[in-house]
């Protein structure tokens, strides 16, 4: 015990030392600095904000392909998901009974033209006929019976020529509907695209009412979304009336599309499309913004997210980092003159770029608010302090 106390009284006559050998070197110790917290002078400007809507993607020319004969489905000629031009031979159907019907409507032209021929040539004899006994019965060698004869029996030969000129009309037509017919057996996709689902095997029996699949136009691919009657409004279409909808689609922003794992296509859309009535239930209207396509990224029923810029004017915007959330309150620090801070709640609108929000009530142009490290900050704390000026040599 006794040994412990002189070690500890040992100690402590050093310290006494060492401070009093410090004191007589006139060194400074460090003091302690406390540093100010990073501030922001509240301002008016002009911003634009992502508004965002959730979009389904389809195709400008979704075209579902139907056959317009019936028959049995010879060759499937495409794979689904294979990139197609107009055109292109998708499906052939059995062209068999096509062609006999067009062989036998070909033939029955070729006798409807006979018989038109036989007729004419025995108008041609009838007149012949009414001609001569006209020219007689004129110098009184044949009677009026005569003449009313051959008359009458060139009036008959005209309407059979008639009649055989409409048969050959719908033989011709028959030949045309044939041709179709036959045509109708090889199914060419309308437009160039992407094929989607084939819901068919070769061997089936079709009809006009089956589906063979669906080609997706997707050199233009078209994103459907609903916009807000309050967006319209406030800026974004000012002044759209249904009468100068052209004008004022023109004057819309450029759109970005957002994929569904938060990849943005790199390509940006324009809203071509806007209909003239709001919707009752919802309070918006729908709409379509169309992106090309050159290489064929976007595909028709995917799911993503349509931005439109919206511009403000004249909203105040701090960051972040200001604001400190307290239950259902929003609270910023704003500096007195006194370089202490006061708790203010404010009313915030998210910007939606995830890193500042506007103030719509609570803060005054020219205020000052502690913008990093708020969330440290105590009701009354000095958080600004003058830096010190540097001591001369």
């Amino acid at each position: 015990m006794k040994t412990m106390k002189i070690m500890k009284m040992a100690f402590m006559a050093c310290g006494f030392a060492m401070a009093a050998l410090l004191s007589s070197c006139n060194l400074d110790l460090p003091k302690e600095t406390q540093s100010s917290y990073e501030t922001m002078t509240v301002q008016k400007s002009d911003i634009e904000v992502p508004v965002k809507f959730s979009a389904k993607m389809k195709g400008q020319a979704d075209v579902t392909i139907m056959p317009q004969v019936s028959g049995q489905l010879m060759k499937i000629c495409v794979t689904e998901g294979q990139q197609v031009r107009k055109g292109q031979t998708l499906f052939v159907i059995d062209s068999r009974n096509a062609q006999h019907e067009l062989e036998s409507a070909k033939a029955n032209l070729q006798a409807a033209n006979a018989n038109l021929q036989a007729a004419m040539s025995q108008a041609n004899s009838a007149k012949l006929e009414y001609e001569s006994n006209k020219n007689l019965y004129d110098k009184q060698i044949v009677s009026n019976y005569m003449l009313e004869s051959s008359l009458n029996a060139y009036k008959q030969a005209q309407a059979t020529v008639s009649q055989a000129q409409a048969s050959v009309s719908q033989a011709k037509a028959a030949v045309s509907r044939a041709k179709v017919n036959l045509g109708f057996c090889t199914i060419t996709s309308p437009v160039a695209g992407v094929i989607g689902e084939i819901t068919v095997y070769a061997g089936d029996q079709v009809t006009p009412m089956s589906q063979l699949t669906v080609v997706s136009g997707n050199q233009k691919m078209e994103a459907e979304f609903s916009i807000s009657e309050s967006i319209l409004e406030e800026g974004m279409s000012s002044g759209y009336t249904q009468s100068d909808k052209n004008k004022n689609l023109a004057n819309l922003p450029d759109v970005t599309f957002v994929m569904k794992n938060g990849t943005e296509y790199p390509i940006k859309g324009r809203i071509s499309t806007l209909t003239g009535v709001v919707n009752a239930t919802t309070g918006s209207l729908a709409c379509k913004a169309t992106f090309p396509n050159p290489n064929g990224v976007l595909y028709s029923g995917i799911q993503g997210t349509v931005v439109v810029p919206y511009s403000q004017h004249d909203v105040m915007v701090i960051p972040q980092t200001a604001v400190v959330r307290l239950q259902d309150k929003s609270l910023v620090y704003k500096v007195k003159a006194d370089s202490t801070a006061t708790a203010v709640t404010v009313m915030i609108a998210d910007i939606g770029n995830g890193k500042d929000f506007i103030v719509t009530e609570g803060l005054n142009v020219g205020d000052r608010i502690v913008t990093v490290g708020a969330n440290n900050v105590q009701e009354g704390q000095r958080v600004l302090f003058p830096t010190e000026a540097k001591k001369k040599d």
